[in-house]
């Protein structure tokens, strides 16, 4: 497998956006340092600004097993297709991601945002069972792990939710925006 992970085990890919995400970061930081990601290997970008931070809240952090942190992901596309599981914030160009790759997701909506839009994102998914969501209130080490491990250890659940996303897959979507602004602009 690419990125220094193995074939061995189910890859959970975790991202918060460019800007990072602290809760998101906090939770994953407690779940490596408590060594539960026992049953998958995770590839992680906690953000740039936040990489560094990270960096030296993870015991053992040069010798981690299973475990890839990268501060910010460019070919998202290509590591989301080597993955198994996403979680991430849900804006509306990562579920549109998500959903043309085709992979089953956790979202952690950003809270607070103009009228909830992140988790009106996710419900897209989460109501064509391709998605579940955690709202950032209920993000714990505990509920993140239970969930990554209800969907990695079924490999028919991974299927099913993988089909699903693609169900809802927008194609063309950059074209359409730049439609959009051409026809704004004139």
């Amino acid at each position: 497998m690419k990125f220094g992970l193995t074939d061995n085990k189910p890859v959970v890919l975790i991202f918060g956006g460019s800007q990072g995400a602290k809760a998101i970061n906090d939770v994953v930081t407690e779940i490596i340092n408590k060594n539960m990601n026992k049953k998958y290997q995770i590839y992680w970008a906690p953000g740039p600004k936040q990489y560094e931070i990270v960096k030296n809240e993870i015991s053992n952090f040069d010798n981690l097993q299973g475990i890839k942190i990268v501060p910010y992901i460019y070919n998202m596309e290509e590591v989301m297709n080597v993955c198994d599981l996403v979680i991430a914030r849900s804006g509306a160009m990562t579920i549109t991601e998500v959903s043309n790759v085709g992979k089953p997701s956790i979202f952690i909506p950003l809270p607070n945002v103009s009228n909830n839009h992140q988790e009106y994102n996710a419900k897209v998914l989460e109501k064509v069972n391709a998605a579940k969501i955690i709202l950032n209130d209920d993000l714990t080490k505990e509920r993140l792990n239970d969930e990554i491990e209800s969907i990695i250890s079924s490999e028919s659940k991974i299927e099913e939710m993988s089909k699903n996303a693609k169900k809802v897959s927008v194609n063309g979507v950059e074209d359409k925006i730049y439609a959009e602004i051409v026809k704004l602009v004139k």
